[in-house]
């Protein structure tokens, strides 16, 4: 017997060559130098809020891992870390890959032989014409059975290491699918803080241009009791008035939806409102912009490195549907004793045993192991497309922020001498009315232009902030640096394992 397991064994080693099917090669990175089709330029216009300083691009620096602390805020970085302890979407990403990690350690126990204890009591009764098995004779009687089976299919083509590959590959994409969530997640907070500051600021200066108007109603009321005004000039300033102050509940009512957005990504209901508010003088703008270079975006951004993993996943798939055409040998052993009572079990004449081997071949199964075959290239082929389809869309995303930033800059820039300008045209008009130069229309005229200068002020600055962050996102969010050092020795583990298990096969 002991012979007889030996030449099997030798013979299953002969067999085992390798894993069928194509060993998964990393894409290359593209290669380019840069992000937009012209060069770059080194900074942004300096602008005269915000610092007045002009933004700077850092070529090559990595972004810090809490990269929101750039905007210089104590309450965003306290907000931002209860939302990171809370928030239910970044849990359920954790508890997927939790998963995840628990299915690959699930498929690698096929290497190993399965072992089963059964303990089968029966009770039974044989027909009289029947010879009865008992050595009484008796036709009822009960029969006691516990034996050990052990089962073993040993890897023979590499179509289990392909499965573990493809778990592994499948717990990657559920690490980099909890790295965009965390991504995102920070994301948020941050923009939701910044609009949040945008409609403080928005709602502040509609309460100044209301304040104002309504002292200029009062002053042409005061004229009109004195003869100087008619009814219509009243009339009309009631009017610009009245429509300054419709502006304020939709700011009002927006302002409060972002606090109930501010609470919920912070894991909290509307009801339990957050105790940090935002406004511009508590953000400070980062002038110093860190910008990866291009061949470092594909490791950076957590969606590239979750399309990979698919891909990865796709192709350990096209090895197990070729494995699945070849022979496949299945080894089972059992022992075991059988007894019409407990007592007398495992007792000399009892015993029982059985070894044996399985070798399939297939042969014809209708055409469906080669279509499954196809279907797995033509999966890794989607893979592939879809892969390539999320760095493009990735060096867009940064290409756009970059545009962007400068744009903005600009825009602030000529938002910042508008409202300045159209503070002082205002400034005239109320002083020539005064005097009795103009008349009110003009006055509503240049408060009207004022008002628009003011919000699209606002609107330039929370722009310039709003695409700032677009930028840190596009680039990955900084998850790579110290505290997600674990899961970088993770993915080390993982390919240490495969390579592992890749030279075992091939021995």
């Amino acid at each position: 017997m002991i012979a007889n397991k030996t030449v099997l064994a030798l013979l299953v080693a002969g067999l085992a060559g390798c894993a069928v099917g194509p060993d998964f090669q990393r894409p290359a990175a593209p290669a380019t130098t840069r992000y937009t089709a012209e060069p770059l330029a080194a900074h942004t216009v300096a602008t005269p809020v915000a610092g007045g300083v002009a933004q700077r691009f850092i070529q090559g620096q990595d972004l810090p891992e809490q990269w929101w602390t750039l905007f210089g805020s104590d309450a965003l970085n306290q907000l931002v870390s209860a939302a990171l302890q809370t928030n239910p979407d970044l849990q359920a990403a954790e508890a997927a890959l939790r998963a995840a990690r628990e299915n690959v350690a699930a498929a690698r126990g096929a290497y190993w032989p399965s072992i089963d204890a059964r303990f089968t009591p029966t009770r039974q009764r044989n027909a009289e014409p029947l010879a009865s098995p008992a050595a009484s004779g008796e036709n009822l009687y009960s029969l006691h059975t516990a034996q050990v089976n052990v089962a073993y299919t040993p890897d023979v083509f590499g179509g289990t290491h392909r499965q573990v590959e493809a778990a592994t590959a499948q717990t990657e994409v559920a690490q980099f699918q909890r790295r965009a969530a965390w991504l995102t997640l920070t994301s948020n907070v941050v923009a939701a803080a910044i609009q949040e500051a945008s409609l403080r600021a928005q709602l502040q200066a509609t309460r100044e241009q209301i304040a104002a108007a309504a002292r200029l109603l009062d002053i042409v009321k005061q004229q009109q009791r004195a003869g100087q005004f008619g009814a219509a000039d009243v009339a009309a300033q009631e009017t610009a008035l009245a429509q300054m102050e419709a502006a304020l509940p939709p700011l009002e009512k927006q302002l409060a939806q972002q606090r109930n957005l501010l609470a919920v990504l912070a894991g909290r209901l509307p009801s339990e409102a957050i105790a940090q508010q935002f406004d511009f003088d508590s953000l400070k703008l980062p002038e110093d912009l860190p910008l990866s270079l291009p061949a470092r975006l594909a490791e950076q951004r957590p969606d590239i490195r979750a399309a990979e993993a698919q891909l990865h996943a796709a192709s350990a798939q096209i090895g197990i549907t070729r494995a699945a055409r070849l022979p496949n040998v299945a080894l089972t052993a059992s022992l075991g004793s059988a007894a019409l009572d407990t007592a007398t079990l495992f007792k000399s004449g009892t015993g029982f045993w059985s070894i044996g081997a399985d070798l399939v071949q297939p042969i014809f199964h209708g055409g469906s192991l080669m279509h499954q075959e196809r279907a797995a290239e033509a999966a890794y082929d989607q893979a592939a497309a879809q892969y390539r389809s999320t760095v493009l869309t990735a060096f867009q995303n940064v290409a756009d922020t970059l545009h962007a930033i400068d744009a903005d800059a600009r825009l602030l820039r000529a938002a910042t001498a508008a409202e300045r300008a159209a503070n002082h045209s205002l400034e005239i008009a109320r002083r020539q009315r005064e005097l009795g130069v103009i008349g009110i229309p003009a006055v509503l005229q240049a408060e009207q232009a004022q008002q628009q200068a003011v919000i699209a002020l606002v609107q330039a600055r929370a722009a310039r902030y709003a695409d700032t962050v677009a930028l840190l996102q596009a680039l990955g969010g900084g998850w790579w640096s110290t505290e997600n050092v674990p899961d970088s020795i993770d993915r080390q583990k993982s390919e240490a394992l495969q390579a592992r298990e890749q030279r075992t096969l091939r021995k």
